[in-house]
């Protein structure tokens, strides 16, 4: 059973790693933008298809933690054992989180697609370049303070 489900605090991550993956899927969304806004039907598919697959990362993410993302294993296994300690943990409610908001942002622009809105692919793209930007060079994790802010107003119960 969770260390969650026992009422307390789960154990916390290192910051560098959501970071990590944080630049990765910057670059992955900075690709679906320009393929989804090419005219040929190729490269419509797949900026779709990197959608599809953005939010399906998104998805393990927000349902298992950011420990099970596929990029944390990328980080601890080439990334973390050239680094230094982290000087502190953080608690990793927050980033799951934002793994939830980056699934609904990925998901919106599936819909979009899907009722053939022209340009949906490539507006989720761009909305995931921004957040990305944010987390990967600037140590801010917009869907974290969206946790927290929500948290603060009693929407989220955690403790």
């Amino acid at each position: 059973m969770s260390s969650e489900a026992h009422g307390s605090t789960p154990a916390g991550i290192d910051p560098r790693g959501p970071r990590f993956g944080a630049t990765i899927t910057n670059v992955l969304s900075v690709i679906i933008f320009f393929l989804a806004l090419d005219e040929g039907a190729a490269n419509q598919n797949a900026a779709y298809l990197l959608l599809v697959f953005a939010a399906a990362l998104f998805a393990v993410g927000a349902f298992f933690g950011p420990g099970a993302h596929p990029y944390s294993w990328l980080y601890k296994k080439l990334v973390r054992p050239r680094l230094s300690a982290p000087n502190e943990l953080e608690d990793p409610r927050p980033p799951q989180f934002a793994q939830a908001v980056g699934l609904f942002v990925a998901v919106v622009g599936i819909v979009l697609q899907v009722v053939g809105v022209r340009y949906g692919v490539a507006i989720a793209a761009a909305a995931l370049f921004a957040a990305t930007t944010l987390q990967a060079y600037f140590a801010y994790c917009l869907g974290c303070q969206i946790y927290l802010a929500l948290k603060r107003a009693g929407i989220i119960r955690a403790s």
